[in-house]
């Protein structure tokens, strides 16, 4: 084993993964830089370049459906049957099991058959790798009651399948009872079963598809007076990012590398402009006639500027904003470019639109858009987590329509501070939900 610290450095290269993988041969040369606390010359020497090269394992476009369903789930309500839903997680070597697919809620049904889900044979280690398969009964409170579960690997559902045999569930014992776990007259069937070569995010990336970035950014009164230090917009001279630039520069500086033209739509929403009035949708550069900045560094110049230009008002309206960015993604795929488009908004509030936001996503999920959101503050986040379908079930319009995808993803900033960071947990459902609207339309990279 090499010991580092006794090397001598030749020089170092960093840059974000998205900068390798959105070149067209997925190849990027860096200069070398050596380490700044080891520079003691004033001028920078000439150290190399470094050229990184991207590969994707092929085991990774490999993709296992299957049809689930269930006989004889217990009922869980007391005056209706279980609303139940699938929970499939994979089994990591700590032991956690970490959720990678679930399926929509059926309702008042005991016996339910489920639509097919996608598993990634890489995503979930390997055919052979454990996979925990939790049945709950869906509560809109979010405290889903545990039906049973069953433990499984993909090689086993196929046989499942195969034999065209049941898998009993079970409840496991409390702590402190012996070891035997409760099985159930409930059982778990795989209707179908089959593994298909599907193209990968990278295939789409390779045939020229971007991923543009738009951003919405909350100027309602509650964020408090920006001139003062508790305020969540205020700008510290230190240079210490507050909040709302946090996510901007983090989400944005992952995201730029997929845009070829890095011209970005930005918004501000719940204030009011200088001598007009109350707007949730205004663009962040002060223009009437164009919403577009250049790059990060415009959207934080923008920011900046928006915040000594309008003046902090309500309430906070979503709908407008996502209206905005629907109508954008709308004009893209009628043209039939090769876009998807991503807007982070970032909000310090409760909604108090609750329903026309809804609406707003629910005839979005048709179209090439993903909804990142953002909580700062310390406010209660709660409607975020309904709009955020991970939580259960898929949103449903004021006309009954439901939602044809999950295209938001919802993470208070909070959560985030001292764990992974927003960006991971914002964008780990990115590439699943680009994925699922590619497939859904039919779109192959090629095309």
């Amino acid at each position: 084993m090499l010991k580092l610290e006794e090397q001598q450095s030749l020089g170092e290269a960093s840059c974000a993964l998205s900068e390798i993988v959105s070149k067209p041969n997925r190849s990027l040369t860096l200069d070398l830089v050596q380490r700044e606390e080891s520079v003691p010359s004033t001028h920078s020497q000439h150290r190399g370049k470094l050229t990184v090269h991207a590969e994707e394992c092929f085991s990774s476009k490999t993709t296992a459906e299957m049809t689930l369903k269930c006989l004889n789930l217990e009922s869980k309500d007391l005056f209706s049957k279980s609303d139940p839903f699938l929970v499939i997680s994979k089994v990591v070597e700590s032991g956690l099991s970490i959720p990678v697919c679930k399926t929509e809620v059926s309702k008042n049904d005991l016996n339910p058959t489920w639509k097919p889900v996608f598993l990634n044979i890489q995503q979930v280690g390997s055919k052979d790798s454990p996979l925990v398969i939790e049945c709950f009964n869906f509560n809109s409170n979010g405290k889903h009651d545990l039906i049973g579960k069953v433990q499984k690997s993909l090689a086993d559902l196929e046989k499942l399948h195969t034999g065209r045999e049941g898998e009993n569930l079970f409840l496991p014992t409390p702590v402190g009872h012996d070891n035997q776990n409760k099985a159930l007259k409930s059982k778990l069937f795989v209707e179908k079963y089959s593994e298909t070569v599907q193209y990968t995010f990278l295939d789409y990336l390779a045939a020229g598809f971007e991923l543009n970035f738009m951003v919405a950014i909350d100027f309602t009164a509650s964020n408090g007076n920006p001139r003062l230090p508790d305020s969540l917009h205020y700008i510290d001279p230190s240079g210490r990012l507050n909040a709302y630039q946090k996510a901007i520069y983090e989400v944005g500086e992952v995201l730029q590398f997929y845009d070829a033209d890095k011209r970005f739509p930005a918004w501000g929403f719940g204030a009011r402009p200088i001598d007009g009035p109350v707007s949730h949708c205004f663009n962040l550069n002060g223009s009437s006639n164009y919403c577009e900045v250049e790059g990060i560094r415009g959207i934080m110049m923008a920011y900046t500027s928006a915040l000594f230009n309008v003046s902090l008002a309500g309430p906070t309206l979503f709908g407008h904003v996502i209206n905005r960015a629907a109508m954008i993604a709308s004009q893209s795929l009628a043209n039939d470019a090769k876009k998807y488009f991503v807007l982070l908004i970032i909000t310090d509030g409760v909604i108090t639109d609750l329903q026309e936001t809804k609406d707003a996503l629910v005839k979005a999920s048709d179209l090439p858009l993903s909804i990142l959101i953002v909580g700062v503050g310390g406010a209660d986040f709660k409607e975020m987590e309904i709009l955020d379908a991970d939580k259960g079930e898929r949103l449903e319009s004021s006309t009954g329509r439901v939602a044809s995808r999950d295209i938001v993803q919802f993470v208070p900033f909070r959560d985030v501070q001292n764990g992974p960071s927003v960006v991971q947990e914002l964008l780990a459902e990115l590439p699943s939900q680009f994925l699922a609207y590619m497939r859904s339309r039919e779109i192959k990279p090629c095309s």
